[in-house]
This record gives structure tokens, C-alpha cells and sequence, in this order.
């Protein structure tokens, strides 16, 4: 059963109380969050590289086996209101789960706001064409990919 979602219910419903439909509408798209990171284990430090997921399209920057995926990377995290204070660390910062947490609007570009789903593209925001399929690159050259975090404009 798919629900309808309420207009800007992310402005007065709480993340914990959104229901299935409204937490996965938080997702912008961006595919920020299926890049692999590289942790300093020193400082804790997270640091994006462009070497995306087995399961990123990088075109679309979709997971080609979202509701599966599990069945091909089982380290995938599941992002709940009950995992998400655990995970923020790992979270881009225009992230719209983080932001909400951290009491912030949700960005001009999110697709909630414009309807269209191409915003975070057109923003500069997603990873779309900045990516590297993770079997091309061995684990001990994922340094040699880090990047910035696409922020847009």
C-alpha cells in the first residue's frame, strides 16, 4: 500500500514518527551516501572518495538493487530514525536526514521542495558523472579518489 505524503510534512512531523513512504521521499538522490568514505582512525575524520558502491548507478545516482541490496553488500548501512544518531557522522552535510536532525531546513534544490527530481542535479549537489565503479579501483588506492563533498550552489 503506498500512502499519499503529506505537503511539507517534513516541517511538522518529527523523523521518528514519519512513516515509510515520508522517510524514503527525505532521500534527495544525490548518491553522496554510497560513495565509499575512508575513516582517519586517528581524528575520526570521514572523507568522501569517488569511488561509488558496486550498486550506484552513476548516472542516476540510484541503487540499482535498493530494496535487495542487502543480498550484494551486506556492510550497506539502513539508514531509521533509530540508526540515524549513530550514522550522522557519515552523512554529507546537505543531507536532508541531518539537516532535519540538526534542525535545519531542507535546501532551495531538494526534490521535496521543487517537485522535480533533477534539482539535485542541476545544483551541482549529486555525484552524477563524478564517480568510479569500485571493482575498477583496488581498496589500496581509494586515497588517490578523494574529493570534496559536491555542494552545490
Amino acid at each position: 500500500m503506498t500512502r499519499t505524503l503529506r505537503p511539507r510534512f517534513w516541517e511538522t512531523i518529527p523523523l521518528n514518527r514519519l512513516n515509510t513512504d515520508e522517510w524514503e521521499a527525505l532521500c534527495d538522490g544525490c548518491g553522496k551516501c554510497c560513495l565509499n568514505k575512508l575513516e582517519d582512525e586517528e581524528t575520526g575524520e570521514v572523507v568522501l572518495t569517488r569511488v561509488a558502491c558496486r550498486l550506484l548507478d552513476g548516472e542516476s545516482c540510484q541503487c540499482a538493487q535498493y530494496p535487495i541490496r542487502h543480498q550484494f553488500v551486506p556492510e550497506c548501512i539502513v539508514l531509521s530514525p533509530k540508526t540515524i544518531e549513530k550514522n550522522l557522522y557519515w552523512l554529507p552535510e546537505t543531507c536532508a536526514y541531518k539537516l532535519l536532525w540538526n534542525e535545519k531546513p531542507l535546501p532551495a534544490w531538494h526534490p521535496l521542495r521543487t517537485g522535480d527530481p533533477e534539482t539535485v542535479h542541476q545544483a551541482g549537489v549529486s555525484v552524477r558523472g563524478l564517480t568510479v565503479p569500485e571493482f575498477d579501483v583496488p581498496d589500496e588506492e581509494w586515497e588517490d579518489h578523494i574529493i570534496d563533498e559536491p555542494l552545490g550552489h
